[in-house]
């Protein structure tokens, strides 16, 4: 009998465009050989254009939605990224409070590249209370973590920096990544028995439109690669370079900006050759 692949959950928003959020992240874990479930915490009117509209899903379909995928599946690892409201981050709490994820990669989306917001205030505001504690990493950019910290955020002394404060605040382990920096840089920031380890992941910018979804697409690889039993630092260097292609490899779709390539790996699958594939007469 085939072995089952790692099941991976998705915890976030649907973006109809398929560039980022439930979407996307079904495509990234498929990506990585894993099967992906995923649980919608609100609905959107978006498109490359940007954000339109957010209209959360009632915590109590949430609720039970997670219930539901728990009791019949064997979830390795869970990505969670919009949460749209302070009702649903209490309810992704009270779920991740009974212990049944062991591995948990936390995207705290707060708003839109394109400036739209994607969490009520209170939301936001409770995000770190209840879900840093309850997470394996967390994984902002750099205006996420300035937002949840309060300080400037702009360079890799700041990002240093904010990475501390976030452990303050509750957070494990820490990824802010840099990737609107001149020269794209990652931190890892992980908190220790002996204090504070914390490591660079540079790469060079590209000059590409196809970067929506790259946050979620990166949280997402991470979690994968965690599911799939890799070390944390190791699921971070993965992710980054799975990200880093798949901008390479994106094509031109959209009037905005565009989505990344999420499922490049099937372009370098080799073909069958055409007799085997041409009916035989």
């Amino acid at each position: 009998m085939t072995q089952a692949p790692p099941v991976v959950l998705t915890i976030s928003g649907f973006d109809p465009s398929s560039g980022a959020g439930t979407l996307a992240d079904i495509k990234t874990l498929a990506a990585h050989g894993c099967y992906g479930i995923g649980c919608v915490t609100a609905l959107t009117v978006q498109s490359t254009a940007g954000v339109k509209r957010v209209e959360p899903v009632s915590a109590k379909l949430v609720r039970e939605t997670l219930e539901e995928l728990a009791a019949d599946l064997p979830i390795a690892a869970a990505r969670i990224g919009m949460l749209g409201s302070a009702a649903v981050v209490e309810a992704v709490a009270d779920f991740l409070g009974a212990g049944r994820i062991p591995l948990v990669v936390l995207d705290p989306i707060l708003r839109s590249t394109s400036g739209a917001d994607l969490i009520d205030k209170k939301g936001a505001e409770r995000i770190p209370n209840l879900l840093f504690p309850r997470s394996t990493v967390i994984t902002p950019n750099i205006d996420e973590a300035a937002h949840l910290t309060g300080l400037s955020v702009s360079n890799v002394a700041e990002m240093k920096t904010a990475a501390r404060k976030l452990h303050q605040m509750g957070a494990k382990n820490v990824v802010i990544t840099g990737g609107h920096l001149e020269r794209p840089i990652d931190l890892l920031s992980m908190s220790g028995a002996e204090g504070c380890e914390q490591l660079e992941f540079a790469s060079e910018h590209l000059r590409s439109t196809a970067t929506h979804g790259t946050g979620c697409a990166f949280s997402t690889a991470v979690a994968a690669n965690l599911a799939l039993g890799k070390q944390l630092r190791d699921a971070v260097v993965l992710a980054k370079a799975y990200v880093t292609k798949a901008i390479a490899r994106a094509y031109p779709l959209g009037h905005g900006a565009g989505p990344i390539h999420h499922l490049f790996r099937m372009d370098e699958q080799p073909r069958p050759a055409q007799d085997a594939i041409e009916p035989k007469h």
